[in-house]
């Protein structure tokens, strides 16, 4: 199946102001230039036809291949996967600009089930693959250097071998993956079809989730209480597609005998169980050293007795209410970036200049900000609903590391150019540092540099705690769902359950804060995603660490680092830097750099 990105948010972005300058849009016409183009039936064409050769070309046959012939089979399979991808990117990529749009969900939905009829013929790939010996298959890595280039994508795929069904129970499953996307497909409209009323104004979620971060308190507290209002009017629907998408998941776990919910993206990710619970254990033993500690300091600053949850993102009493333009945002994240190396400067440039960002907010956009790499011989995409907040400059910094990422891994070509999860968030984090730094270094009073560091701070509990309390909620979910359905309370009281823990006792929490986890796409679109951004925090803070201690030589390796795409495991990508993600000391080097800039926030009370 081609899946699409999945547009990330939080409560964190900034609010709308008017006067940002020009905000620019996608040109998808690098991709194609318009639904009906004669190159797109072209390519529908050649897709169809070229499974069907595929197919018959190979099915039954992948055990009688020799290397040469291995390899020129894999390199057939990537080219449908590269058509297929430019396909599907560019009918996601033209609904996410506009996800009310009937036409546009009809003509993604079109494509979808179009390219899922032209490649159930290939199921049968994989699982041949799997059937395939592997001291036969070492042999041919030894004969042919090029095949060997493969070598990560087959152990990938092989890796679910212990977890294959029959050939026919694969195919239906892949034709039954049209259903699920349809699940997905009902929570995007909904949530984009949401509206709430704050003081008078009507409002999509994406500025109502923004005005969790402005300076007056009434309005925030308008807004989380209209936000419960909303969600709960819903919250039917959430959990429909909720219990359905986790059940699903369970059926299928259960008939490929998946020990955990959580096994499959474990192997997506090519990450080992216990690298993710080292992470999972280390955050919620750091909670109090962390979050605890930052909140309460946070409730000091605002004068408040006790802290509610419309002021876990509040601007600080002394910020300033600035408002960064678009050119201004660029030109800060451009100056970091280059900073660092001149190479990263030039990677970046383009996105601004050739049509490859959508910043605007606009009726129907899908809400947050994603990174889509296309396939290897376009280009990507960045998507933001860019509202003037420096919390927008840092989304716009995250993003672009994503599309500098994708570029440079574009030459592994389709199937090695893909990150996993894990990895795939290293190069926007440290773009986000980068930036960070840059604005920290430019900073003229003590004040300025206190708002920076305290939203640098709550940044980094919203990727690393606040994610991994995401994680456990997740956990906990589809462990209850495995022992029937769930009502909406039920969900409500798992979330619950995670939410104090993690945020501490600075917290009250007010009626209908239960339902927030309705709107979380992630846990719908990608279950267990989340704990890939609190991996990737953890390890470029562990990176940096390494770069400040030792900057000489260090770009080189980065871009090595990035360049591999997934073509490496983390344990390969890590070393030259003298990092290893499977000692449990590593994730605590990346917290501490946490608690460090807390450890300076608390200095300036003194």
């Amino acid at each position: 199946m081609f899946h699409l990105p999945v547009p990330a948010h939080d409560a964190n972005a900034g609010s709308g102001e008017d006067n940002l300058g020009a905000l620019p849009e996608w040109d998808l016409t690098d991709l194609y230039a318009s639904p009906d183009a004669a190159e797109l039936k072209r390519d529908l064409d050649w897709l169809e036809k070229a499974c069907a050769d595929f197919a018959a070309d190979y099915e039954n046959k992948l055990a009688d291949l020799d290397a040469d012939g291995l390899l020129e089979c894999i390199r057939r399979d990537e080219k449908i996967s590269n058509i297929a991808g430019r396909i599907m990117s560019y009918a996601g990529l033209r609904y996410y600009q506009q996800t009310t749009d009937g036409g546009r969900a009809k003509f993604l939905s079109d494509c979808q089930e179009k390219i899922t009829t032209y490649t159930t013929p290939l199921v049968f790939f994989s699982l041949e693959l799997n059937r395939l010996d592997e001291a036969a298959l070492s042999a041919m890595y030894a004969q042919n250097a090029e095949l060997a280039r493969y070598k990560p994508v087959l152990d990938r795929i092989r890796a679910m071998k212990p977890y294959q069904l029959s050939d026919e129970l694969e195919k239906f499953l892949h034709d039954l993956g049209v259903v699920g996307d349809a699940w997905e497909r009902l929570f995007d409209e909904t949530i984009a079809g949401l509206s709430f009323t704050v003081d008078g104004d009507e409002l999509g979620i994406e500025a109502t989730l923004n005005l969790l971060t402005d300076q007056s308190r009434h309005k925030r507290e308008s807004a989380a209480h209209e936000l419960a209002r909303v969600f709960g009017q819903n919250i039917r629907t959430f959990a429909r597609v909720h219990n359905t998408s986790a059940k699903e998941k369970e059926v299928i776990d259960r008939w490929r005998g998946m020990p955990t919910p959580q096994t499959g993206r474990h192997l997506s990710n090519d990450v080992e169980p216990e690298v993710v619970e080292a992470l999972r254990d280390a955050v919620v033993a750091a909670y109090p050293k962390l979050s605890h500690r930052y909140y309460e300091l946070k409730r000091k600053w605002l004068g408040l007795d006790r802290m509610q949850v419309w002021d876990r993102n509040a601007p600080l009493p002394i910020e300033d209410k600035k408002v960064v333009d678009w050119d201004g945002a660029r030109d800060i994240v451009m100056e970091a970036y280059s900073a660092f190396d001149p190479r990263m400067g030039d990677l970046a440039d383009p996105f601004f200049k050739k049509g490859w960002i959508d910043a605007g907010v606009k009726p129907g956009k899908a809400p947050g900000a994603f990174a889509h790499p296309t396939v290897t011989d376009v280009h990507p995409y960045v998507m933001l609903n860019y509202l003037g907040k420096p919390r927008d400059v840092m989304t716009l910094a995250h993003e672009l590391g994503h599309g500098v990422h994708q570029v440079l891994a574009a030459d592994q070509g389709e199937l090695l150019a893909n990150t996993p999860l894990t990895l795939a968030e290293t190069a926007s984090v440290f773009g986000e540092m980068l930036t960070f730094r840059k604005m920290l270094e430019k900073a003229s009073t003590q004040t300025e540099r206190k708002v920076l560091l305290a939203g640098k701070v709550e940044d980094m509990i919203n990727t690393v705690v606040r994610q991994i309390a995401f994680y456990d909620f997740e956990c906990k979910l589809h462990d209850a769902r495995r022992g029937g359905e769930l009502t909406p309370d039920d969900i409500n009281a798992l979330w619950m359950s995670v939410q104090a823990e993690s945020l501490g006792p600075a917290f009250d929490f007010m009626d209908g804060y239960e339902t927030f986890w309705a709107y979380i796409p992630h846990f719908v679109h990608s279950p267990f995603y989340v704990y890939a951004y609190a991996f990737g925090d953890g390890l470029v803070n562990a990176l940096y660490a390494v770069y400040e201690e030792n900057p000489e030589g260090f770009q080189d390796k980065y871009f090595e680092m990035l360049k591999a795409g997934g073509s490496k495991h983390h344990k390969e990508l890590l070393a030259p830097f003298g990092l290893d993600a499977s000692d449990p000391a590593f994730w605590d080097k990346g917290l501490s750099m946490i608690s460090r800039l807390i450890d300076e926030l608390e200095a300036m009370e003194d």
